[in-house]
């Protein structure tokens, strides 16, 4: 079973409506040109997004462009926005996806990741269950290793939330239960939901501009006094001796 296919079980679906929340309250204030959807492409995540130009590209289902995550064929500095559902833990290099994110990343472009939290109900099922399909198939990574990544790559931490604190049981029964169950998880157990968001802006290292030579300030001149004639043919003045105030010569 894959993920996508994963995705369309009742804890899939279950989850991937709990993510585009999230991903409807925050893309509708990202702006720009173009956004690319990375991996899930059955999720419409960009649904919300204002931006003009949106894509998606996967690597084993059907999207826009298919393509490997860590060999995006893109340019530098080409999308505004990029949203990655649930793809670095199924990489064996997760921190070369980001290194490749980066660079077709424009400068104070916007990363939105979700990703299964590792110290949750999730990560437990993920480690003790029998089930190795779908999303427990992938290498579920810790919220402060992914932080220290994006950190060291040049990313800056705008937000980020946890969700999902429902059990993952494939019941439907289970995954229906009324959202207080959430609420109390976010008030009671906040570092343990099944599955967590970032939201990153890339940093590029500001260059100085020099401006033309037109456009600079004329520079002061300090000022001179220019001597007179007759100071200049006059003899230099003797030097003065300080007074004498011995008291013999004073009598």
């Amino acid at each position: 079973m894959t993920v996508d296919e994963w995705l369309q079980t009742p804890l899939g679906l279950h989850l991937s409506a709990r993510e585009q929340r999230i991903f409807d309250r925050v893309l509708p204030d990202l702006f720009g040109f173009y956004a690319l959807q990375i991996g899930c492409a059955d999720m419409p995540l960009l649904q919300a997004s204002r931006v003009g130009a949106k894509f998606s590209i996967a690597w084993n289902t059907l999207a826009d462009a298919l393509a490997e995550a860590e060999q995006l064929p893109f340019a530098e500095n080409q999308f505004d926005v990029i949203v990655m559902p649930h793809v670095l833990e199924f990489h064996a290099l997760p921190h070369e996806v980001l290194r490749e994110v980066f660079r077709v990343l424009r400068p104070e472009g916007r990363l939105l990741i979700t990703g299964f939290n590792p110290y949750s109900l999730f990560g437990v099922k993920r480690y003790f269950g029998r089930e190795r399909s779908g999303a427990w198939s992938a290498e579920f990574i810790a919220l402060h290793r992914l932080k220290d990544w994006l950190t060291l790559l040049g990313f800056d931490l705008v937000e980020g939330e946890l969700d999902c604190f429902n059990a993952p049981s494939q019941r439907v029964r289970s995954v229906e239960r009324p959202d207080w169950l959430e609420r109390a998880g976010e008030r009671w157990w906040p570092f343990a939901g099944g599955v967590y968001f970032l939201h990153a802006v890339k940093r590029v290292a500001g260059v100085r501009l020099l401006k033309p030579a037109w456009a600079k300030p004329p520079r002061r001149r300090a000022a001179a006094v220019a001597p007179s004639r007759g100071a200049a043919n006059a003899s230099p003045a003797p030097p003065i001796s300080p007074p004498n105030t011995h008291p013999e010569s004073a009598s």
